[in-house]
């Protein structure tokens, strides 16, 4: 990737903060009754954490897809993280797509409450993640 270990750990920890202010966003959203948008940061939140994660580990992606199949191929498949974490990562991404293009299909309360809790789940176990692995490179 090209990164020095100092230039990493900034990326990671950038990424990580954007993750947890989209999360705070979803929420505020939601209390509104935005459900789309309340779906597009939910995804968001766990987007930035899996590049954070990514570039921990000096795994590069360039696109949202690419993020979902690396995360799936380097930590799914070889079980660091469940296969359902994998179909939620993924669903997470096509929930933001549903709500951000559907023409004919509009989210409900429930579609995007049910998804708060796993997804602040789904965030703090890639961060923790992430995080560890900065630690052992940079200290």
């Amino acid at each position: 990737m090209g990164l020095n270990s100092e230039n990493r750990r900034d990326i990671v920890l950038y990424r990580i903060e954007r993750a947890q202010k989209a999360l705070e966003q979803a929420k505020g959203c939601l209390s509104m009754s935005y459900l789309e948008v309340a779906a597009n940061r939910l995804y968001y939140a766990a987007y930035y954490a899996v590049p954070a994660l990514l570039v921990s580990h000096e795994i590069p992606t360039h696109t949202h897809e690419g993020c979902i199949q690396q995360f799936g191929r380097h930590f799914v498949q070889t079980g660091i993280f469940s296969k359902e974490k994998g179909r939620f990562f993924n669903n997470l991404f096509h929930m933001r797509l549903t709500g951000d293009y559907s023409d004919r299909f509009d989210l409900t309360q429930e579609d995007v409450l049910s998804k708060v809790i796993p997804t602040e789940e789904f965030v703090t176990e890639v961060v923790s993640l992430a995080k560890q692995k900065i630690s052992l490179n940079t200290l």
